[in-house]
């Protein structure tokens, strides 16, 4: 077994390292800024349109889903380039996927907001 904290302490430990990732996508990512804000706006607009918690929590919750794709992808391309600036056809590869995911997520948000809107 890894040594390390235990118990609350892990706990306390791991969210501020969520707060640090947080902090770190929000400083120096403009895709992560642009989709928060959208998230921000459209929240209390789910909040709104959304007729039961169930319809609510789809809406907020792929929103919640093209930011957790963000950050995945974020993190993908600040390893891919610590390794270096060295075209690679895996680097490359990794990139593209993550931005795959991004814009899947944001898909989803489309489709599921036109889903629960229109019936």
């Amino acid at each position: 077994m890894k040594p390390g904290k235990t118990g609350i302490a892990r706990i306390i430990a791991a969210a501020g390292y969520s707060m640090q990732g947080f902090t770190a996508a929000f400083q120096h990512e403009a895709a992560f800024r642009q989709e928060l804000f959208l998230t921000i706006v459209l929240v209390p607009v789910a909040l709104w349109l959304g007729e039961s918690g169930i319809e609510m929590a789809l809406l907020i919750g792929s929103l919640f889903l093209v930011l957790i794709a963000e950050v995945i992808n974020s993190a993908i391309e600040a390893v891919v380039d610590r390794f270096g600036s060295d075209l690679h056809e895996l680097s490359g590869r990794a990139k593209d996927m993550g931005s795959a995911a991004v814009f899947l997520a944001l898909t989803n948000v489309v489709v599921i907001w036109f889903l629960v809107l229109s019936f």
